[in-house]
């Protein structure tokens, strides 16, 4: 096994916040492990060596420094410049197994140094093939026995003569990674209060034109009644400038800001911020856009070095609410409220609070992340979950830089608010040439819905959508199912909403009998009522407010769309819309949350788009934005109500005889390439993915023996250089049948593609039924995507797919069947037996495992894999390798390039 290289440096956050540097210790750093033993108590040396022997302390730098092998690695923590924690495994002699030890500087002692040592140093550990460390401790030592009881590894203990002795399997489950997040959530949190909560704030780069972009940040942040001292920082001017204290330079700044925003020149940037954290600033919103890639890096390298969040640049500002913060140039100051929203873009930011806005919907917090050099989405999601005012998430984000955190991270926080956001670069072309099936099928679009899905986020196509829904689950609770009670006083109206609900994927049912009789009694005569119930336009305001009660109270209906029209006779709707005295908008969030079903009205007619009245109803002006918006609300509750269930158990793996094909690929070929087809069915077997009866032959010779074996008629593949789709290169021969067909098609082969062939696959034809296509596409950000469609050689033009990212769990596998049109056709019909779900899931499941387990695959193409009511085979499989390096998203770090 190759061993990979030690990764590079990584910046992450301590318990406080404060941002630490953790990178690996080389014989350069012997010195400075030896400052740091011996600044250890005597408690702390003792505990470390279990002895106060110092020249044992100055041995062990020696051999914690040496350059790192197949038996050891280490890792040291630096705070500020100064070494202040090292960690480091050594082999014990049993395979897969080394023994971990760390030292931590008693000044940072409970700040988490140790347990970000011990997470990143495991990492490396697992990725270089350790499977379990091995700790021992004085049984006094209660820090570090908490540090491996705290770390989410379900560490085993034996206790010999006063000696803790601990092994920890570096297995990376839901409980360990619930560890993580948990402290990088409380981490987290703590660095971004400076960012929402400043106690001062400093506009750096504020014009004396009151058009300049600095000028219009610093009277929005006056203007927007922000508590505490404001400064403006301008070189040129003196006194005040817009009504605010102003200095020349940061470092006369008379208090230290706990926020900067930045508004120079983008030459400036890097040296302005490195001056802001020498002056003790902790978190920098940088509006100037136009940096090149070296001004990036030395913008970032000075926000690490001084330990301050960032926010840009390129970007609007942010803004909070509740700290009467608005640190942006947007025209208007966002209303207080209850929406989280972080966007790249400034303008559709500024789109999104005028809307939440006007609606009453309000916002609670508001990040522009812009070119998201370190704030990203996943913080403002952190943040979000901790914040007692944000009760509705919205994202919009072109670009994502840890997605498989993002939808662990975005999976718990939907379980407590709703998460919302578009689906940006939706027309975006697949970005490469494919050379199989299923990289083709898997454009950005299709993985960014996966991702969405499996995160739980409501995912919409435009703005306009987003808001119409944000509209109805600002105020409004999920629909618990499909069935949507339509009741309309036009006929008309009633069946464009119905069909409205149909293209949401909700349903119209009909109404039973007792129900059709009650809404009879309540109505004017001639009112239809089976649903969508039309109440004619004669229809009095209290008629139709007791007919919607009656439907609402009925337990086969899950939500209430109410379409009116005004006539001269008056607003039928007007009983139900009326406003509380207060026509607070807090008042009517309260009051549509106490219903327990969802009610939408649609206004034919009405100017505004949608609105929300001051009961806490959403008002639309149109059937299909209601539908939409009820759509999108039935997704949450569908999300938030699915058991969160890990990777299932899979029998019959064998991951190591996995790894072997695939080193043996890349020992010979470095730069990858395609599994000889052999190969590929041997990856396969290594996870008893189902395959067609198969043997391989070099010779027509072994063609006719291998073809007697299988003792049924056989296909034989070709093996050549450049036919990798082996039906468009005449590389088949189907249905041969007796030791002359079998010769006679391996000579024909042998001929068509000369010294190019390097064998046949001789396999056993099967009976045809339902072709599949199920493949892997490992995405540079995404990681292993799993796509399932339709199969079999239109499998490109048909464009029947789904895609999730792995692992999957069994539910998730069965919805990306059940998303397709070919999936619709497994379940059966008249005069057709359904395909075996059982046996096709599990099929994905093991091939989910596979991508996970073995990242180096870049694509695999299972196509056709034929699903029959007995079970499932594969008869075709191309795989490709590559060389990527392997990197462990749920790490906690920041973002260094």
């Amino acid at each position: 096994m190759t061993i990979p290289p030690l990764p590079g440096s990584a910046f992450a956050l301590l318990t406080d916040g404060t941002q630490i540097e953790i990178r690996p210790v080389t014989p350069a750093d012997e010195d400075a492990v030896r400052r740091l033993y011996r600044g250890l108590s005597d408690e702390s040396l003792y505990y470390r060596f279990f002895g106060l022997n110092r020249a044992l302390a100055d041995e062990n730098a020696v051999r914690l420094c040496r350059e790192s092998g197949p038996g050891h690695a280490a890792m040291g923590a630096w705070l500020r410049g100064e070494l202040v924690g090292v960690a480091q495994y050594e082999a014990t002699g049993t395979a897969g197994e080394a023994e971990v030890a760390m030292a931590v500087a008693d000044a940072v002692h409970h700040q988490g140094v140790g347990t970000l040592l011990l997470e990143h140093l495991g990492s490396c550990a697992r990725e270089r093939g350790v499977r379990a460390l091995r700790a021992e401790t004085l049984a006094d030592n209660t820090a570090m026995l908490r540090l491996f009881a705290d770390a989410g590894m379900p560490a085993r203990r034996r206790f010999v003569s006063g000696v803790v002795e601990l092994v920890i399997p570096l297995t990376v489950d839901d409980r360990y990674l619930d560890a993580v997040a948990e402290r990088e959530r409380r981490a987290d949190v703590a660095s971004l209060t400076r960012l929402f909560r400043p106690e001062a704030v400093a506009v750096v780069g504020a014009g004396r034109r009151p058009d300049s972009i600095g000028a219009a940040v610093l009277r929005a942040v006056l203007d927007g009644g922000f508590p505490g001292p404001v400064y403006a920082v301008n070189p040129h001017a003196s006194g005040k400038l817009h009504g605010a204290p102003c200095v020349a330079t940061v470092a006369d700044l008379p208090v230290r800001p706990d926020l900067a925003v930045l508004t120079v020149p983008a030459a400036a940037v890097p040296q302005v911020a490195a001056q802001c954290g020498r002056r003790g600033v902790r978190a920098l919103v940088v509006i100037t856009s136009g940096l090149d890639a070296a001004r990036a890096r030395e913008l970032r390298a000075a926000c690490h070095r001084h330990g301050m969040r960032l926010v840009g640049p390129n970007c609007l500002g942010v803004a909070d609410t509740a700290a009467a913060l608005d640190a942006t140039f947007a025209p208007r100051h966002p209303a207080r409220g209850a929406a989280g929203v972080a966007v790249q873009s400034g303008g559709v930011g500024i789109a999104l609070v005028e809307h939440l806005s006007r609606l009453g919907i309000g916002v609670s917090s508001f990040a522009s992340l812009g070119d998201k050099h370190d704030v990203s989405a996943n913080d403002l999601l952190l943040w979000w979950e901790s914040d007692e005012a944000t009760r509705l998430g919205v994202v919009h984000v072109e670009s994502f830089g840890n997605p498989r955190k993002f939808a662990r991270t975005a999976r718990r926080v939907g379980r407590t608010m709703p998460l919302l956001t578009v689906l940006a670069g939706r027309s975006a072309a697949g970005g490469r040439a494919a050379a199989s099936h299923t990289a083709a099928a898997a454009t950005p679009d299709l993985t960014r819905r996966a991702l969405f899905r499996q995160a739980g986020i409501v995912a919409t196509d435009g703005l306009g959508e987003l808001v119409d829904a944000a509209a109805l689950l600002a105020v409004q609770p999920p629909p618990d199912g499909p069935a949507v009670a339509v009741v309309a006083n036009a006929g008309g109206a009633g069946v464009l909403a119905a069909d409205a609900c149909a293209d949401a994927g909700l349903t119209v049912p009909r109404f039973a009998a007792a129900l059709r009789d009650d809404l009879a009694g309540l109505l004017p005569a001639g009112a239809a009522t089976a649903n969508p119930v039309d109440t004619t336009a004669a229809v009095p305001a209290a008629s139709l407010a007791a007919a919607v009660r009656r439907v609402t109270a009925d337990p086969s209906v899950d939500a209430v769309l109410v379409v009116t029209v005004p006539t001269a006779l008056g607003d039928p709707a007007a009983e139900i819309l009326t406003a509380p005295p207060s026509g607070d908008p807090a008042s009517a969030a309260e009051d549509g949350a106490r219903r327990e079903k969802p009610l939408v009205v649609v206004a034919l007619g009405q100017a505004e788009s949608v609105r929300i009245t001051g009961t806490g109803v959403p008002v639309y002006a149109e059937p299909e934005q209601a539908a939409r918006a009820l759509g999108h609300a039935r997704t949450y509750a569908r999300s938030r109500a699915r058991p969160v269930a890990p990777p299932p158990e899979l029998p019959g793996l064998h991951p190591d005889r996995a790894a072997e094909i695939i080193s043996g690929l890349l020992s010979a070929r470095p730069d990858g390439g395609w599994l000889a087809p052999a190969d590929a069915f041997d990856l396969l077997d290594a996870y008893a993915i189902p395959s067609a009866p198969r043997r391989w032959a070099r010779t027509a010779d072994e063609a006719v023996a291998a073809a007697a074996e299988l003792g049924r008629a056989v296909a034989l593949k070709a093996d050549a250089a450049g036919a990798l789709h082996k039906t468009a290169a005449g590389a088949v021969r189907l249905g041969l049948v007796g030791r002359e067909a079998v010769r006679r098609a391996f000579t024909d082969l042998a001929d068509r593609f000369g010294g190019e062939l390097r064998g046949v696959l001789v396999q056993a034809m099967v009976d045809r039924s339902v072709e599949t296509l199920c493949g892997v596409v490992s995405d540079e950000i995404f990681g292993p995507v799993i796509v399932f469609g339709s199969g079999g050689v239109d499998a490109d033009a048909l464009a029947d797919r789904s895609a999730r990212l792995a692992p999957l769990s069994a539910g998730e596998a069965d919805e990306l069947v059940a998303e397709t049109r070919i999936g619709r056709l497994l379940a059966g019909g008249p005069g057709r037996p359904p395909g075996d779900a059982a046996a096709l899931r599990d099929l994905l499941l093991r091939l989910s495992r596979l991508a996970a387990d073995h990242p180096r695959i870049s694509e695999l193409d299972l196509n056709p894999t034929l699903v029959r009511a007995d079970g499932v085979l594969t008869v075709d499989v191309r795989v490709r390798i590559a060389p990527i390096r392997v990197w462990d998203p749920y790490l906690r770090r920041l973002r260094t390039t």
